[in-house]
């Protein structure tokens, strides 16, 4: 998995900017106002497919050289599990809002709407993707069991609302009433349910597999790691968390 994220890397980033102008633009742009399964698939691509591939290839070191390795480095010194927390918490409040009825409806008559939509969920997804996925050269700040849970969570929370939403036996966007050519409200909701409940795992799941079976393989290093807490304590720097990265 590691090589080959590692020799995609540089065309992940593109790719992930790419795929944001695709949703915006014809045919997907327009179609996301006619049907609820393309927009939200347009939705789950802001929120968790575009951030994934952005922060997966930035290219951090063409942006700013031994200054930003210096920050990457303090960074990982100082793991933040608040500040971690905050940013699950800001990200968590941005998928709920734009997936509420209301929101929904108002990007249906407004599409101007789609644009604060991509920008809020691409930056808030990056912001929470750093926490979670290597970005060379900046590491994550969550322990490996923190990470699955924080990627879950927001699965999870995609998962309810659209399982909400297929269940509904009214249309649950009354903008999109009249709109599906030869597509009723019922089943359009039902293939938005799909789309949201596949995109959110094909992003989230990998994550929470890899950190979990990572931390399990190298569980037994702890006791190592107990055994050189008194050369830390010495006063020997330690190694950023991450290190063997």
């Amino acid at each position: 998995m590691r090589s080959l994220i590692a020799r995609w890397r540089p065309w992940l980033s593109p790719a992930g900017v790419l795929l944001a102008v695709v949703m915006l633009v014809p045919p997907v742009g327009p179609a996301a106002s006619r049907y609820v399964f393309v927009q939200a698939v347009q939705f789950a691509v802001f929120a968790f497919a575009v951030p994934a591939l952005i922060v997966l290839g930035a290219p951090w070191r063409l942006i700013g050289g031994q200054r930003l390795d210096r920050l990457a480095n303090g960074r990982s010194h100082r793991p933040s599990a608040w500040f971690s927390m905050l940013v699950l918490v800001v990200f968590l409040a941005l998928i709920v809002a734009w997936r509420l009825p209301a929101c929904v409806n108002a990007m249906v008559r407004n599409p101007a709407l789609t644009l604060a939509e991509a920008v809020s969920l691409i930056g808030a997804g990056c912001a929470l993707w750093l926490e979670l996925i290597e970005s060379p050269p900046f590491l994550p700040r969550l322990g490996r069991p923190l990470r699955a849970f924080f990627a879950a969570i927001p699965m999870w929370t995609t998962w309810a609302g659209a399982y909400i939403m297929a269940f509904s036996h009214a249309a649950w966007f009354s903008a999109y009433v009249g709109r599906g050519h030869g597509l009723s409200v019922a089943a359009d909701q039902q293939i938005a349910a799909v789309a949201l409940w596949v995109i959110s795992a094909l992003c989230a799941i990998p994550v929470v597999y890899v950190a979990l079976i990572t931390w399990l393989r190298d569980a037994p290093c702890a006791e190592d790691e107990l055994r050189r807490a008194p050369v830390a304590a010495a006063g020997l720097p330690r190694p950023p968390r991450g290190w063997r990265a």
